[in-house]
C-alpha cells in the first residue's frame, strides 16, 4: 500500500497546516468533477482524501506512524463519510473549487486540537491511585498579542484584493465563480505588523506541567479528559483537551484479572501431599493460606480483598493462588532413600488393590 507521506507530497514530521495545504493542492487537481470520466484521477483523489483524514488526526497519524497501515485496522479511514463531512472536514477545498461565494469578513473561530499523553502505571500505583505531573509539550495563546497575531498597538488592515469579503469572484460566462482570496486565504484582513513574539502566528509553543489525580482501579486503556489542556483555539477558539491515557506495566508476581490478581505459588509434593500453611505474597504485604492435603496440580484457592479496588470505589477484589508442583532437581541421598521406600510402598499398595 501506498505510503499517506508520500500520497501527499510532504516529509513525515510535517505540521497540521502543511497537511493541509498539501492536500488542497492536489484534491483540487484530482477532483472528478475537473476530470470527467478519469478513473485513475477519481482513484487518486480517494487517495488523496483517506491519507488526508489519517495525517490530520493526532491519534490515527501516531498509529499510523508506530505500526504503518496496520495500525489502522479497524477504522475508518475510507475517506470521506458523506456529504456532510465532505462540507464540513473539507470545505475550504470545496469552496475554491465551486465557489460558493461566502462572505467571510473574519475567519471562524476554530477549536484547538486534542492532545494525548500516556502514562505507565505499576499495580501498586493503580492500588492507591497517584497524584502527578505531566511535562505536556502544546501551542498556547501568544501572551503579548492575545492569539491576534498583531503587534500591540497596531491593526489588521482589510485585505484590498477582495475588499474584506475574503473571496474574490471570477465571471465564467453567465455564471460568476467564486474563489478563496489568494491574497489574505479568506481571512478579509491581513496583518500588517505582525506580533515581534509570535510572528503573526497568534501562538506560541510552550512546555506546561499539568497535574493530574490518577484514581484508584483504573484499567490499561482508560482515557482521563483534562478539559482546557489541549493545543489553542484559532482566531479565538476555544483550546482542546487533554486525554490521559492509562496503560499498565507488567508485574514480577502478579497477573491482573479485571479486580482480581492472580499469583502463581510453587509447592513441593511434599507439602501438596500432606498439606500446609504457605505464605503468599500481596501488593500490600504477605498472606497466609492453608493447602489442604492432597492438593493437586492447577487448584486454585481464594484469598479475598487482596486483590485491586474498583474504579469507582467499591469492594477489592480477590487474590487468586494456582498452585504448582516444584520438582526438585538434586536429592540427599537420605532424601532419595526415602522417595524409594515411598515409590516401593506405593506400588504394593497398588498391587493389593487389584
Amino acid at each position: 500500500m501506498e505510503d499517506y507521506y508520500e500520497t501527499l507530497g510532504i516529509s513525515r514530521n510535517a505540521t497540521p497546516e502543511e497537511i493541509k495545504t498539501a492536500y488542497r493542492r492536489l484534491a483540487l487537481r484530482y477532483h472528478p468533477d475537473k476530470n470527467p470520466g478519469n478513473q485513475a484521477a477519481e482513484e487518486r483523489f480517494k487517495l488523496l482524501s483517506e491519507a488526508y483524514q489519517v495525517l490530520s488526526d493526532i491519534e490515527k497519524r501516531q498509529l499510523y506512524d508506530l505500526y504503518g497501515h496496520a495500525g489502522l485496522a479497524g477504522m475508518d479511514v475510507s475517506g470521506f463519510g458523506g456529504f456532510e463531512d465532505i462540507f464540513s472536514s473539507f470545505g475550504e477545498v470545496f469552496e475554491d473549487f465551486f465557489g460558493f461565494g461566502r462572505r467571510r469578513g473574519r475567519p471562524r473561530p476554530q477549536p484547538g486540537a486534542d492532545l494525548r499523553h500516556r502514562v505507565v502505571l505499576t499495580l501498586e500505583q493503580v492500588m492507591q491511585g497517584i497524584d502527578t505531573s505531566l511535562e505536556v509539550e502544546r501551542h498556547a495563546p501568544c501572551r503579548s498579542c492575545f492569539g491576534t497575531g498583531l503587534e500591540p498597538g497596531t491593526r489588521s488592515q482589510t485585505c484590498t484584493r477582495c475588499g474584506g469579503r475574503g473571496q474574490v469572484g471570477q465571471s465564467r460566462g453567465m455564471l460568476k465563480i467564486f474563489t478563496t482570496c489568494p491574497e489574505c486565504r479568506g481571512a478579509g484582513s491581513l496583518i500588517a505588523t505582525p506580533c515581534k513574539e509570535c510572528h503573526g502566528a497568534g501562538a506560541v509553543r510552550e512546555t506546561k506541567q499539568v497535574q493530574v489525580r490518577i484514581p484508584p482501579g483504573v484499567d490499561k486503556g482508560v482515557r482521563l479528559r483534562l478539559r482546557g489542556e489541549g493545543e489553542a483555539g484559532a482566531a479565538g477558539g476555544s483550546p482542546g483537551d487533554l486525554y490521559v491515557e492509562i496503560q499498565i506495566a507488567p508485574h514480577p508476581l502478579f497477573t491482573r484479572e479485571g479486580k482480581n490478581l492472580q499469583y502463581r505459588a510453587q509447592l513441593s509434593f511434599v507439602e501438596a501431599a500432606l498439606g500446609s500453611e504457605v505464605e503468599i505474597p500481596t501488593l500490600n504485604s504477605s498472606a497466609r493460606l492453608t493447602v489442604p492435603s492432597g492438593t493437586q496440580p492447577g487448584a486454585t484457592f481464594r484469598i479475598p480483598g487482596e486483590g485491586l479496588p474498583g474504579l469507582r470505589g467499591n469492594s477489592r477484589g480477590d487474590l487468586m493462588v494456582e498452585v504448582e508442583l516444584k520438582t526438585p532437581t538434586k536429592l540427599s541421598s537420605r532424601q532419595e532413600e526415602l522417595l524409594k521406600e515411598f515409590l516401593k510402598l506405593t506400588e504394593q499398595e497398588t498391587r493389593k488393590a487389584k
